[in-house]
């Protein structure tokens, strides 16, 4: 035994256990006391991946091999008990008989410590039994056996220690996120047989009684009604108890522009000396008593929420090759005449366009929609020489949910296209429309599977505000396919048509078609594609463009993309000629968004052209 540490009264050696706990303290006590020190030594370590990292990592040897302040006691005692430590850390992977070897070559500032480790037969597992007991046991007999079918260390796995710890908390929380809320872990136990290389694991859950969810109970709010979270609430009463539902409650409320903070939860819960569940959340907000029985409960929802300030600033620069260096701004105001109305404006200035947008929305109604008036103002420069300057005005109803936004909208469109060396192009229209969008994606910002549906529906009559009749559609989807762990296929198709028999110059510039560009057709011009009239490309009736693109990630942030896109603008079916473009390109998960760099090559105009994208907010 070391100079400094003795055995406890009776003469009883220090467990293992017990000594590993007493060491940080007194090593750290015996390098102030030590007496002469001794210098530095390097740490070999020979181990099989991934034991050898932790041994590397998290030895004493190897944690205090930099330190010029070890005596040779002290460094002796860490030779002498590293066959311990590393027993220790190599159970934590299933390896209970680990056989060390430790050699100390040469002296002075000139030691190495050769550590070599024999792993020997890894534990795995030989039973597992998993028990729930309370209501669950007969209420829910097929979600126990879901449990046990989906228990994260089965027979014949390798015992982890990080994968016991996992698969305990997985099962409570599969349990506690539906229905029994109040569930929690009564005894677990892993029983290792080292001569055996084997581990029989149980755990018993007790369920508690089944949840349903009673009245929303409100705090924090200081300017808003209540009504706004409650017309937004899609939960009822007596709704069995789902985290997935609360998450759906949380997102609507956050995506109303009121509130930088939501938390929703079902307070904690206690039970009494009579068995009962008692109400405890704290008094932050006036509950009801509750009478709840032993087997069912019925609680209430306890929504806390942080106001936005009322005035809101943001702005934000970016960059894209189909209309050059941007830089906007936004304001927003959220209690236009303390009736918590939204007053909206936006400005964006590219080198090819210029944007003004203001809007006043009124807060959601009892069927979540949102009443608005709103105007902008839009002009594009010198795109395939032409200059387009579009006004438009209009009421619009609208609706999102979680994953569906539906708008119904009434718009009113007057916009002036100048072609190049042509007479302008003036038109008008009053547009009743219709807009549904859907997303279906595992992830809104870097999505790896699902689509993205977006489909408009509008309609005009001539001598009724507006120039000409025309019925237009339009829709687009885009399909997420992932291949492997990290690659993913992304396949896009965008349809529109303006269906008229009068005259298409009639018909607003805006609510017409061109194609190309990084959204569109790549290898060609932004909005490159269209109808030909002198030098200048004008918008067409119909569109359609599809694109297919494989993203290989070499990283978790960091890719690279091949792609295929076709497609045309035009104002005739009747032979048209369809455009390619083909290329690769980069991409970065950026902490700011998607950024994307691709090169295209235009087929039919045999051209290069870079595509780039990306933003900052700030």
């Amino acid at each position: 035994m070391p100079a400094g540490l003795a055995a406890p009264a009776g003469g009883r050696p220090v467990a293992p256990a017990v000594l590993r706990r007493l060491m940080p303290p007194l090593l750290a006590a015996l390098m102030l006391s030590a007496g002469p020190a001794a210098a530095a030594y390097e740490v070999e370590v020979d181990a099989p991946k991934p034991i050898k990292e932790i041994l590397q990592d998290h030895l004493d040897l190897s944690r205090y091999r930099t330190r010029d302040d070890i005596s040779p006691d002290q460094f002796n005692y860490m030779v002498e008990t590293v066959g311990e430590q590393v027993r220790q850390f190599t159970s934590t992977e299933g390896y209970f008989d680990p056989q060390t070897t430790t050699k100390v070559d040469g002296s002075g500032d000139e030691r190495t410590v050769h550590i070599t480790v024999e792993l020997g037969a890894r534990t795995v597992i030989r039973a597992v039994d998993v028990g729930v007991t309370g209501p669950a046991a007969s209420q829910s007999p097929e979600r126990i056996a879901e449990i046990r079918a989906k228990w994260g260390l089965p027979v014949a796995a390798p015992f982890r220690q990080a994968d016991w710890d996992k698969a305990k908390e997985d099962a409570l929380v599969a349990l506690q996120s539906n229905t029994y809320y109040g569930a929690r872990l009564t005894g677990s136990q892993a029983r290792i047989e080292p001569d055996e290389h084997a581990a029989d694991l149980s755990a018993r859950f007790a369920s508690g009684p089944a949840y349903s969810m009673g009245p929303l109970m409100i705090s924090g709010l200081r300017r808003y009604p209540e009504q706004i979270i409650r017309n937004v609430n899609p939960l009822y009463e007596g709704e069995p108890y789902r985290v997935e539902r609360l998450l759906e409650f949380q997102r609507a409320i956050q995506n109303q522009p009121y509130f930088s903070n939501v938390q929703i939860d079902l307070g904690e819960q206690e039970t009494t000396e009579d068995g009962k569940i008692a109400d405890t959340n704290p008094d932050r907000v006036a509950a009801p008593k509750v009478d709840m029985s032993a087997d069912k409960v019925t609680v209430p929802v306890y929504v806390r929420v942080r106001e936005y300030p009322v005035n809101r600033l943001s702005s934000g620069v970016g960059y894209t090759t189909d209309t050059g260096a941007q830089v906007e701004g936004r304001y927003s105001y959220y209690n236009l005449f303390n009736r918590a109305w939204v007053f909206d404006s936006q400005a964006r200035i590219e080198q090819k366009r210029q944007y003004v947008f203001g809007e006043i929305a009124m807060p959601p109604d009892s069927r979540t929609y949102r009443n608005s008036a709103y105007a902008s103002y839009e002009r594009t420069i010198d795109l395939e020489s032409t200059d387009l300057t579009s006004l438009r005005t209009g009421l619009k109803r609208s609706r999102s949910r979680e994953n569906y936004d539906t708008t119904i909208s009434l718009d009113y469109y007057y916009d002036n296209l100048q072609p190049f060396g042509e007479a302008n192009q003036l038109s008008r229209a009053l547009v009743p429309a219709f807009a549904w969008t859907r997303r279906d994606v595992d992830n809104l910002v870097f999505p790896r599977r699902g689509n993205v549906i977006s489909t408009q529906v509008g309609v005009a009559a001539k001598h009724i505000m507006s120039d000409e009749t025309f019925f237009r559609l339009y829709g687009r989807i885009r399909q997420y396919v992932p291949v492997g762990k990290r690659d993913l296929v992304l396949a896009r198709l965008e349809l529109g048509a303006d269906i008229t028999n009068g005259d298409v110059t009639k018909i607003p510039a805006s609510l017409r078609f061109r194609a190309g560009g990084t959204d569109s057709i790549r290898g060609y011009g932004y909005q490159s594609i269209g109808t030909r009239n002198g030098a200048s490309v004008l918008p067409a009736k119909y569109l359609a463009t599809g694109s297919l693109e494989y993203q290989y990630w070499f990283l978790h942030d960091w890719g690279a993309a091949i792609f295929w896109d076709v497609g045309t603008a035009t104002d005739n079916l009747t032979g048209v000629k369809l455009y390619n473009g083909v290329g690769i390109g980069a991409r970065w998960r950026s902490p700011v968004g998607p950024v994307k760099l691709d090169v295209g090559y235009g087929i039919q105009q045999k051209q290069f052209r870079p595509h780039i994208a990306l933003g900052v907010a700030f």
